[in-house]
């Protein structure tokens, strides 16, 4: 009886030095990985920048990036509910009110594209050789050409209501689908009905070869996309891994982060342009 209460003794300890030993030799376990949670927009995701973009930082970090790719407004829910460290988003107005909430702290510029009207070849609708987008989008709904919108409180979404605002048009019937997907689908659910849709120049390019839809209008200030990135604010939630969400920041604006974003291309085409650097 003894001998059985002296092994039971010593079976807590043989659990702990089990624990602690990783190979033979009785090398120590490392550490568990850092994670750091980014929520960011389908489009960095569809276009292949993050898988460029974020391997470097992760290796000067030591650190896993797990990325949540959704539209701007669900990105800045999840940073809302403190589920997530870091967002890199593209809709000013929006990042603005969630910093404004107390919600993010340290926003700064990252980079940006333009947004395009992609369609098919044949343009029922005389896109190509509207003036402005605005008229581009009054052909589209006068002809009531199917045109699949995102549907989603993202970027894109946002300055395509922007967009039938200043056409003074409420997109409405048929030929109007609110899709709720992120850019890829929304461009192949266009694609499959002949249709239209506003996307960002980097995803258009990047499914070039998977629809057959083509960028039929560009160009004007009012298509400009700049992209932010925002730390969640610690304060409103402790748990954020804050100082590495600090550390993404500073790799993604500054020069190493910033050369990537410049030489990214698809099909021999810059994706993404380079911000101006200054305080925000």
């Amino acid at each position: 009886m003894e001998t059985i209460a002296r092994l039971l003794r010593l079976i807590p300890a043989a659990i702990l030095i089990g624990a602690t030993l990783a190979a033979p030799g009785g090398v120590r376990a490392a550490p568990p990985e850092a994670r750091l949670r980014l929520a960011t927009t389908t489009s960095t995701e569809n276009s292949g920048l993050l898988g460029v973009l974020l391997p470097p930082f992760e290796k000067k970090a030591g650190c896993r990036v797990d990325v949540i790719s959704v539209g701007t407004g669900k990105a800045l829910k999840l940073g809302e509910a403190g589920d997530v460290d870091v967002v890199l988003v593209h809709a000013r107005e929006l990042e603005d009110r969630f910093v404004a909430g107390g919600y993010g702290v340290n926003r700064r510029d990252v980079m940006y594209n333009a947004f395009v009207v992609l369609g098919p070849g044949e343009d029922p609708a005389k896109v190509a050789s509207s003036p402005d987008v605005s008229e581009a989008f009054r052909r589209i709904a006068g002809q009531e050409s199917p045109f699949v919108s995102r549907g989603d409180r993202s970027g894109t979404h946002l300055k395509e209501q922007e967009v039938w605002r200043s056409a003074k048009i409420v997109p409405k019937g048929g030929w109007y689908v609110e899709s709720g997907l992120g850019m890829g689908e929304a461009i192949t659910m266009a694609s499959e009905k002949r249709g239209y849709t506003l996307s960002d120049r980097a995803t258009a390019v990047a499914w070039r070869g998977k629809s057959r839809l083509a960028v039929l209008f560009q160009g004007g200030p009012g298509l400009r996309n700049p992209y932010g990135v925002i730390a969640v604010n610690p304060q409103r939630h402790p748990a954020v891994r804050h100082e590495l969400a600090l550390r993404l920041i500073d790799f993604l604006t500054g020069p190493e982060g910033q050369a990537i974003i410049a030489g990214f291309k698809a099909d021999g085409e810059q994706l993404f342009f380079t911000s101006p650097r200054r305080n925000h």
